[in-house]
């Protein structure tokens, strides 16, 4: 079993930054890939980042690429999630997930989640 909760978000304007980070904890987090996923009121989840155990492959949507940027240290068990040039359209709560076996892009994979946090971008 792993326990995921997220924490970081909030009230920022456009063009600023937040780290979100997932604290991990449960003695199974080994192998585990991690992903960070979206959701905007009225909208499906959707992925943002992933991350591999080893982190030597890291995985982004198009619409953050090259303005967010994924982490993690196994020692904390915590994956990160740096966001900056923030945008409105970033507004959503974000979720952390953790999968055994390669990071995926969907979210169906994944076994544990976090319970979210709420990131708001003010324009």
């Amino acid at each position: 079993q792993v326990q995921l909760v997220e924490s970081g978000g909030g009230l920022v304007q456009a063009g600023g930054s937040l780290r979100l980070s997932c604290a991990a904890s449960g003695r199974t987090f080994s192998n585990t890939a991690m992903g960070w996923f979206r959701q905007a009121p009225g909208k499906e989840r959707e992925f943002v980042s992933a991350i591999s155990w080893a982190a030597i492959s890291t995985y982004y949507a198009d619409s953050v690429k090259g303005r967010f940027t994924i982490s993690r240290d196994n020692a904390k068990k915590t994956v990160y999630l740096q966001m900056n040039s923030l945008k409105p359209e970033d507004t959503a709560v974000y979720y952390c997930a953790a999968k055994y076996g390669p990071p995926e892009r969907v979210r169906g994979p994944y076994t544990y989640w976090g319970q979210g946090t709420q990131v708001t971008v003010s324009s």
